[in-house]
This record gives structure tokens, C-alpha cells and sequence, in this order.
């Protein structure tokens, strides 16, 4: 078993589990590829994929080496990034949830071109989950989100406090400040986050630590289409005080809370353990604990 092998089953996976456009993607025949493929399913004395059909899908042994293998290649390249002095003039994979990614990030990436304007930041905007997943697949060097992480082999970091603000139509029935108990929280319709995102988590966290669940009248991924339909006065939502205050601010909705349930969270800096942190992440990393933006 060969770096050569590891790095043929890794495209493989990455080109959606298709022999084919891996062998092109790697410029061999599809043979070749399929040979490499048994040869490691051979030396392990395990498959890597089921065949059903034409199309292959992963066992669980596969999804380990892919697993393992992306931190093996991975600490490759690093060596030979860093040989060539990478760290200094090379890319930076940082990922982002989407409150996170559209109120602090872009301020991030601002101060931290002004002291490394030879490292290229390439910024991932996504949910939680697809973070967590991206981290696995060593397409991202480490993350920051609101959620909590679900993987053991990731790391997690709290690094700044936040909080949600429930959201109410501007001259509706709530006013600003207002303390709603649960039963007028729970008699409105509630447009939420969808399920994956860290707001989604909080909130359902809130509320079953209460006793209670909510069906949503709305799931959206978009901050601003829930702002919208509040501000239209379809409903309530429950989402970051950060992306709410503007909105709160031009009057078009106002912000109370509900007895007995607690919004507070914290936003992490996440990353799998076996991740090798170059100089470049660490500064990255040490500009989001000050609160630099």
C-alpha cells in the first residue's frame, strides 16, 4: 500500500464514487484506477466499496480510510508545502457558518490581510453540518460557527459570547422589550432556521429544556428572507441579536423575549485534532479571540 494508492481512492471519492471520472481526473486508464482500488481492498482484507450495479457505493471501512487517508495526504502535502515555505505565501481554508460568515467574517479577513498580505484566504459560508463535514474531508484548515459540534474528532473552542433575539413584527401586537410568557411565545407562528443550522440547535436546545417543541410555519437558510416575513407580518423568528439589530434599528421590527427560555450561546473555533495549525491559522485564529473586525 502506497501514497499512490491512498491518493487514487481519495478521487475516486471525490469524484462522487465514479471509476471513470477518476481515472480522467487523474489522467490513468479506468482500469488502472479499478486495480488500485482492489489492491487496497486486498492488503486490508476488507471492501471499500460495494458494487450495486454500475455504481459503486462506500462501506464502512472505506468511509474510515477515507477518513485517515485525507489527514495522511494532508500531512504530506503539508511537508511539502512547508518545505517550499508555504505557511508564508500560500491559502488559507477558513470556514464560516452563515451569521458568523456575514457579520464577523468579512471584518476578519480585513485585519488579518493588513499583517499577512501573502496569504491567500479562501472563506467558506455554510451550515454547521456541511462545517463539520468539510472539517472531516480536510477541505477546510478550521471553522467558526455558533452550533455545537456532533464529531468526537473535532475540536471545539467557545470564543465570543452571543445571543438570539426573538423578533416581532414593528407595530404589531408585541412591543419593543416586551416580556412574552410562553404561552403567547408559542401561540404565533414561528419562522426558524433550518435544521443543521447552530440558531436551529439553540433554539430547539431553549425550548425543550422548557418542556416544549415547535412545528415551524417557515424553515428558511436566509436571515434576511425570515427579517422579511417578519417585518410583513407573517410571524415570529428567533435568530442572532447581531443580524436583528439593524432591522430593529430602521424600525421595521422590534425585539423581545420570553420568560423562562434562555437564547444565550457561544460562537467556537473548530477544527479536527489531527489537524496540523500552520503559523498562518494560529494568527487567524488568535485575531477572532481579541474580537478584532
Amino acid at each position: 500500500m502506497t501514497l499512490r494508492h491512498i491518493r487514487i481512492f481519495l478521487t475516486v471519492c471525490q469524484e462522487g464514487f465514479h471509476v471513470t471520472r477518476a481515472a480522467e481526473a487523474l489522467h490513468m486508464t479506468q482500469p488502472a484506477v479499478s486495480l488500485a482500488i482492489r489492491e487496497l481492498e486486498e492488503y486490508y482484507g476488507v471492501r471499500l466499496f460495494d458494487r450495486i450495479g454500475r455504481r459503486l457505493q462506500i462501506t464502512e471501512a472505506g468511509m474510515r480510510l477515507r477518513e485517515s487517508g485525507n489527514h495522511i495526504v494532508a500531512m504530506f502535502d503539508r511537508m511539502e508545502k512547508g518545505l517550499r515555505n508555504w505557511d508564508a505565501f500560500g491559502v488559507l481554508r477558513v470556514g464560516a457558518s452563515l451569521t458568523i460568515g456575514s457579520q464577523l467574517m468579512p471584518g476578519y479577513v480585513r485585519a488579518f490581510r493588513e499583517s499577512h498580505p501573502d496569504t491567500e484566504v479562501r472563506v467558506t459560508v455554510a451550515t454547521s453540518a456541511l462545517l463539520e463535514q468539510k472539517l472531516l474531508d480536510n477541505a477546510l484548515d478550521f471553522a467558526l460557527m455558533e452550533g455545537v459540534v456532533h464529531v468526537p474528532s473535532i475540536v471545539s473552542e467557545a470564543y465570543m459570547e452571543d445571543h438570539l433575539a426573538v423578533v416581532c413584527p414593528a407595530g404589531g401586537r408585541f412591543r419593543q422589550g416586551q416580556v412574552l410568557t410562553q404561552a403567547e411565545f408559542r401561540s404565533q407562528p414561528l419562522l426558524l432556521r433550518e435544521h443543521g443550522s447552530g440558531t436551529r440547535e439553540t433554539f430547539e436546545r431553549a425550548v425543550g429544556q422548557a418542556g416544549f417543541s415547535v412545528t415551524p410555519a417557515w424553515e428558511a437558510m436566509s436571515n434576511r428572507a425570515l427579517l422579511n416575513a417578519v417585518a410583513s407580518g407573517l410571524g415570529l423568528s428567533v435568530l442572532s441579536a447581531r443580524i436583528a439589530a439593524e432591522e430593529v434599528a430602521r424600525g421595521r421590527v422590534v425585539s423581545v423575549e420570553v420568560e423562562g427560555l434562555d437564547f444565550r450561546r457561544q460562537f467556537h473555533i473548530i477544527y479536527h485534532r489531527d489537524k496540523f495549525l500552520t503559523a498562518s491559522a494560529l494568527a487567524f485564529m488568535e485575531l477572532c479571540r481579541r474580537g478584532e473586525e
